[in-house]
């Protein structure tokens, strides 16, 4: 009995089942991602900072530069450009678009996915108001310049109907330009937007709502105490892509304002000002200024907007850390 019992404490360990690791598949699986990124996006945007403290143009046949400048780039755009006057006009064309946007994709969010009110041809109506997004911002222009011409359909419709009593080039008013603009940027991307916002109505339980219904909470009370606060963090990122896409705004206004930016350039933005800059000038240095002070404002901006909005949540965890560490 001894001896059985000392064989048996003398086995090896190896007996036991070998343990397949399959989380290195997982990082094999996105390694080309990375190498993609790394060479298409990362890598130029590291040449973009390192050329913008340089001077570097073609004239002619020649080729000047690079020569190093330092922050004269930086100094020249500020002091020698209208960069605020087209970042201001940036930020008044996505405010344009995105207020209307985020309240009609949020009623329509609510409306399609109401359990009470069992729409029908919900599939259908999700098609249709996001076949825009599938449009391409130049067939959008193309349209909007054909429909909007002093002589177009839309003009002529509205002297027949006694609200124009002549002609109106739309391109010649500040606020119709930009309203024009506003209006295309949110018929391309409201149907993008409630649908995510449908996704995160969707990923709410179902029981917090018959709850709340239990409880006689009414529609408004619902859509306010449990809809919104659950709905944050879809909301958080919907606000900031928008906010990116908005800084980025380039073709719709455009092909909208055929290059022009608009009466007195107040629709030109900063895409538009770049490219008007690296055009006129060829230097590689100025065009990679503008594009690194765009970068920093974009990333500086949404770091701001996701901790503005999860302050509460932050300061909870500092709190539950201080209280741990006493």
């Amino acid at each position: 009995m001894v001896n059985e019992i000392s064989v048996s404490e003398n086995k090896p360990l190896s007996t036991s089942r070998k343990k397949v690791n399959y989380a290195k598949w997982g990082y094999i699986f996105i390694i080309p991602f990375f190498i993609i990124y790394a060479i298409f996006s990362l890598w130029p945007l590291l040449q973009t900072f390192f050329y913008s403290f340089f001077e570097m143009y073609s004239s002619g046949l020649t080729d000047i530069g690079p020569n190093f400048v330092g922050l004269n780039n930086y100094i020249k755009l500020f002091t020698a450009s209208n960069f605020m006057k087209y970042l201001g006009n940036t930020l008044i064309l996505w405010i344009l678009c995105f207020v209307p946007q985020i309240v009609v994709s949020l009623l329509l969010a609510v409306w399609f996915t109401d359990r009470r009110l069992k729409l029908k041809g919900q599939r259908f109506f999700k098609t249709v108001i996001y076949m825009p997004n599938l449009i391409m911002a130049s067939a959008f222009g193309f349209l909007f310049i054909t429909l909007l011409s002093p002589s177009g359909p839309v003009i002529n419709l509205l002297m027949d109907m006694g609200i124009l009593h002549e002609q109106f080039d739309v391109l010649s008013s500040v606020w119709s330009t930009r309203a024009v603009i506003g209006l295309m940027n949110f018929l391309m991307w409201f149907g993008n937007t409630t649908l995510l916002l449908m996704s995160g109505v969707m990923g709410i339980d179902e029981d917090v709502f018959e709850a709340a219904t239990v409880d006689g909470a009414g529609a408004f009370r619902t859509f306010f105490d449990i809809t919104m606060p659950l709905l944050k963090p879809i909301f958080v990122y919907v606000f900031i892509t928008s906010l990116i896409g908005g800084i980025q705004l380039f073709d719709v206004a455009q092909m909208f304002t055929r290059n022009s930016g608009g009466p007195d350039m107040t629709s030109e933005t900063l895409i538009m000002f770049l490219n008007m800059t690296f055009r006129t000038s060829q230097n590689y240095g100025d065009a990679g200024a503008i594009s690194v002070i765009i970068f920093i404002m974009t990333a500086a901006l949404s770091v701001a907007v996701y901790f503005i909005s999860y302050r509460d949540t932050v300061q909870k965890k500092r709190k539950k850390v201080t209280s741990n560490g006493k």
